[in-house]
């Protein structure tokens, strides 16, 4: 199968007079524009502030031209003036005086324009001109590319889809705001979370305490899940989308890079079901089990979740699946189990800790362009295994696996802790903590810290309010005779220092827990 180079692979690339001279048409282009341009920046000191983030050098047709454009914006980028004299000598250092026709030449641009009036008009005109010249070689290589027989279609339908939404992201240039329609719009969204009657302003978790403190999963937020393997990490995100699915019936998107969709399925109908996972498995039921699948699965049938098991998911390729989803179901959250199996493909990261931070990056992108949440796990490094007492198994930010980025990066950071499966039965005030998992609220960038206790059902990789137990919902620092409690907070420290591993986990893709299995469990189960 031929390698996806999404476009980066420049050797191959035809020129725009190459595809031209084959097509027998003239290029898009206004050189007179270019040639009108270029001598207003050299009349006007201020006039490429007005440019700058419009034009870059390839968006000039004529390759002289690309030169003086690259001299000029180096001059600016060290704060040095901008005339014909500056701007010679710059071309002379970088050794294109030749390329471009002499010193003359240069000074024949600022006969063309008098004034740089209308510099922004013209600016536009030939970005608009390097557009279609962009969009002609995308497509030109795309159907040269779409007669070899050797390349994988979906290869080639995911490089032209990434290609040409890598073009039109170029042309999404946001302007400067001024605060009063944003205000506005501000407080249209408190009036509209104000009319809902549980309060939430974003899409709900499902567990009470939680959405008290966050008020839901915002919009435009990367939140960052994080554990130890065996913590539980896949089925708490998989309790929210049941929850956020089938009991508030928001749209989610679930991509498994590291569990196929049937073994999530499973892992589903085990928890809906209440039936041992083991049985699930071997289709050993009983009648009366039968009974009990036939009368819960209806909950999960219709529920508008949507899963992808695509192995070494890229970037780009979940960027690509998450805009379909988008505009044709409206998905409302995104979730990927889990951070450090994705791969940054195209992006050419000169180390394991550049990708997991170009990753991180653009998922923050992704969930600002989208404006949804993007919800993430991400794997811990080990320690959290290295330190002793209770509250040194507590995860803190600077065990985050591989990047500092990712705390950098992350609207919220989660951790889930569970005590029992390091042997702690109870806490500082004797109260049990078998069958509790702590969710730890480390960073929360539009909000409080704090934790959160929650009830996890290993037996069916289940995590449920505590009140449906008669549980208090809150760790240290809430009151534990009101349920509501308020919060402690925690400062967030950053990252110093990232201590390096192999990528490891609990679970493969022939399954397993996210949790020691119950007595009587097969560990070999595929949930």
């Amino acid at each position: 199968m031929a390698q996806k180079n999404y476009g980066n692979n420049k050797s191959n690339r035809k020129t725009p007079a190459q595809i031209d001279a084959e097509m027998g048409k003239m290029p898009p282009q206004a050189i007179e524009l270019e040639e009108a341009v270029l001598g207003a920046l050299l009349l006007e000191k201020d006039a490429f502030i007005a440019v700058s983030e419009l034009l870059k050098p390839e968006c000039f047709y004529k390759e002289a031209h690309q030169h003086i454009f690259q001299a000029i914006s180096n001059l600016f980028f060290h704060e040095q003036p901008i005339d014909i004299l500056t701007v010679t000598e710059e071309i002379k250092k970088m050794g294109k005086m030749e390329e471009i026709g002499g010193a003359f030449y240069i000074s024949q641009l600022t006969s063309r324009v008098a004034s740089a009036a209308h510099i922004e008009y013209h600016a536009r005109i030939i970005w608009q001109k390097y557009l279609q010249r962009e969009m002609i070689r995308i497509s030109s290589d795309l159907q040269t590319r779409s007669y070899d027989e050797s390349i994988d279609v979906n290869d080639l339908l995911d490089e032209a889809e990434n290609n040409f939404y890598l073009l039109s992201q170029g042309t999404m240039k946001k302007e400067v705001t001024q605060i009063d329609p944003v205000i506005q719009e501000s407080i249209e969204r408190i009036r509209e979370a104000g009319k809902r009657k549980d309060g939430l302003s974003g899409v709900p978790s499902g567990f009470t305490a939680l959405d008290r403190i966050t008020s839901g999963w915002q919009a435009s937020d990367l939140v960052i899940i994080a554990a130890r393997p065996a913590m539980g990490k896949t089925a708490f995100v998989l309790s929210m989308a049941r929850n956020m699915a089938v009991t508030h019936q928001q749209p989610v998107a679930l991509f498994s890079l590291e569990m196929s969709n049937i073994q999530l399925v499973n892992r589903l109908i085990v928890s809906e079901t209440e039936i041992p996972g083991e049985k699930i498995r071997n289709g050993n039921l009983a009648p009366f089990e039968w009974e009990q699948l036939d009368s819960k699965i209806h909950a999960l049938m219709g529920a508008p979740i949507f899963v992808d098991d695509t192995p070494g998911l890229t970037i780009f390729e979940l960027r690509a699946k998450c805009r379909r989803l988008k505009k044709q179901h409206d998905i409302q959250v995104v979730i990927i189990d889990y951070l450090q199996l994705m791969s940054a493909s195209g992006m050419n990261p000169g180390s394991r800790e550049q990708e997991v931070s170009m990753i991180s990056r653009s998922l923050k992108g992704m969930a600002k362009e989208l404006d949804v949440p993007i919800i993430a796990l991400s794997q811990l490094n080990r320690g959290v295994e290295s330190r002793s007492g209770l509250e040194g198994k507590r995860p803190q930010l600077a065990d985050l696996r591989e990047s500092g980025a990712i705390e950098q990066d992350a609207d919220m950071v989660l951790f889930i802790h569970r005590p029992e499966y390091y042997g702690m039965f109870e806490d500082a005030d004797g109260y049990p903590l078998e069958g509790i998992a702590e969710i730890i609220i480390a960073k929360h960038r539009n909000g409080a810290t704090g934790e959160v206790r929650l009830r996890f059902r290993k037996e069916l990789a289940r995590f449920e309010d505590p009140e449906l137990q008669g549980l208090p919902s809150a760790g240290t620092g809430y009151d534990t005779a009101n349920t509501a409690g308020s919060p402690m907070t925690f400062s967030s420290k950053m990252n110093e220092e990232e201590e390096e591993e192999a990528t490891t986990g609990n679970n493969n893709l022939s399954g397993g827990f996210d949790s020691p299995p119950p007595s009587g469990f097969d560990r070999e189960a595929p949930f």
